[in-house]
């Protein structure tokens, strides 16, 4: 997840003026077949590995952030390519958090964390035997309009066979880059690009045109009806999102409560995780962590909402941003967490750019909740913790908070 800070200036970062803990959108699924992912060409976030397989919790390696711009100077030196160059060095110090970005993903990313993005309206995950299908379509979205639906299988990209190949590059393709990384920024709004789909024998494809899609990753809704408690859906923490939680807390009936689902959230800005608890505490500890051995804290603002009932719902794809705001809500007793436990990903990455204007995300820390808890590899436990019909007993917890039915 990424913050304190908003990251306003993608092209140019002062080395240190960021605090990133960063997020991942792949989750460890623990089959033969490895990991599964689920992906949008508008993720915040990278390739998590499966690190709950193997049952240890051993301190982590770290990247040397020296080492990586050595590399990155060497190589611009040799008319090399600085932003390979240092990846290189990341992927053989076996930290599985640090990334390199080209500018151009970079830019992207900033885009991304805007809450924005150029696209299709697609998430995809890999499935069975390397196959990769749709897993979510944005509303409105040029997928939507073409009929494509959950479940289709997505044989191709322009030609490009998605049999086997990272999720990544599939959304890479997707949204006009390179795979691989080697790419600049996506394709303009508008550009053509060519699926080839299957729905059991059916098989087609379909030129979509690329648009501007913004994420739509708050969604306030009462499926309860006028009496029913509020429940709040947040996918990933992007600018506005806090703003967004306030509102919906301010039209929340005090008298039935509200759930704040936070499944499935892979993370985000810091800033914006921080803004959402501000909105359910008055003041007060959200989370510490350190950087190189220095440490730090985040705050709530005053003057949140502490009375309306909260129930927070979690499960293992709760993960960076998303583990903070429910840990802090649940070491503060502001909420009943309910689910199954969280992903586990606590390490604090820090931006730094090099050379030739890539960026490095290096791990230089870990945060802790308001009591002192570690997410990482362990994930939260809940409070009470549920599998199958997580949502129905939160409604239950919640009105025995005083709030819904």
């Amino acid at each position: 997840m990424s913050g304190p800070c908003s990251y306003d200036r993608p092209r140019r970062i002062r080395r240190g003026a960021a605090l990133t803990l960063f997020l991942a959108s792949v989750l460890a699924a623990g089959v033969v077949t490895g990991t599964w992912s689920d992906e949008a060409e508008g993720a915040v976030g990278r390739t998590a590995p499966d690190h709950r397989s193997s049952g240890a919790h051993t301190r982590e390696s770290l990247a040397d952030r020296a080492a990586v711009e050595r590399a990155a100077s060497e190589a611009v030196e040799d008319g090399k390519s600085g932003a390979q160059a240092a990846a290189d060095v990341v992927s053989r110090s076996g930290d599985r958090w640090s990334t390199i970005y080209t500018p151009g993903e970079y830019e992207d990313f900033q885009e991304q964390l805007g809450g924005g993005y150029v696209g299709v309206g697609l998430w995809v995950r890999q499935a069975a035997g390397g196959r990769i299908v749709v897993s979510r379509v944005q509303p409105g979205g040029p997928a939507e309009r073409a009929g494509i639906a959950v479940g289709d299988r997505l044989r191709a990209v322009d030609g490009h066979t998605t049999r086997g190949a990272p999720v990544t590059d599939v959304v890479a393709r997707l949204r006009g880059n390179a795979p691989g990384g080697s790419g600049g920024p996506a394709a303009a709004a508008g550009t053509p690009v060519t699926l080839d789909l299957q729905r059991g024998d059916r098989r087609w494809t379909e030129t979509l045109h690329r648009t501007r899609v913004k994420a739509r990753n708050v969604v306030v809704d009462r499926p309860a009806g006028d009496r029913g408690p509020t429940r709040v859906k947040i996918t990933a923490f992007t600018k506005g999102t806090g703003d967004a939680v306030r509102r919906a807390v301010r039209q929340a009936s005090p008298d039935e409560g509200m759930l704040l689902d936070l499944r499935g959230n892979t993370g985000g800005l810091v800033t914006e995780a921080v803004a959402t608890a501000s909105a359910f505490l008055d003041g007060g500890l959200v989370a510490t962590y350190d950087v190189r051995g220095s440490q730090r804290a985040l705050y709530a603002e005053r003057g949140g909402n502490t009375h309306v009932p909260l129930v927070v719902l979690v499960d293992g794809g709760t993960m960076s941003a998303a583990e903070l705001l429910a840990g802090a809500l649940q070491d503060r007793g502001r909420a009943v967490v309910v689910g199954s436990p969280t992903f586990g990903k606590g390490a604090v990455q820090m931006p730094s750019e090099l050379p030739d204007g890539s960026v490095a995300e290096l791990t230089v820390g870990h945060y802790r909740t308001p009591s002192g808890r570690t997410v990482d590899d362990t994930g939260l436990t809940p409070d009470l913790v549920v599998g199958n019909g997580a949502e129905k007993r939160a409604r239950t917890v919640l009105s025995g908070l005083g709030g819904g039915s």
